[in-house]
């Protein structure tokens, strides 16, 4: 399954150096129609994302309904990401 979407930049409190976009309520919806088969615990989706010219591998989490993908900081550093941008990024959940 690919996705592609624009979202904002938000930073959500805690220890990891992450900022995070929301994917949104059309996707969240078809990501978690597949979530069983591909989750490896605690609601956790593993995806391939690319952000730019900037590729790499996490996972999404859920939360309120929604997934979240955080954006690493070698990620945010190449592509001159912060907090309040709007970005594109590409997605894909391996099946």
């Amino acid at each position: 399954m690919n996705f592609e979407f624009s979202g904002k930049i938000f930073h959500w409190r805690g220890p990891a150096p992450y900022l995070f976009v929301e994917v949104p309520p059309q996707q969240s919806g078809e990501i978690r129609a597949v979530s069983r088969l591909v989750t490896y615990g605690w609601g956790v989706i593993p995806v391939r994302v690319r952000v730019g010219k900037t590729e790499w591998q996490t996972s999404l989490f859920p939360k309120d309904g929604r997934y979240l993908v955080p954006i690493r900081m070698s990620a945010q550093k190449a592509e001159n990401i912060k907090e309040g941008d709007r970005i594109t990024v590409h997605l894909e959940i391996r099946l």
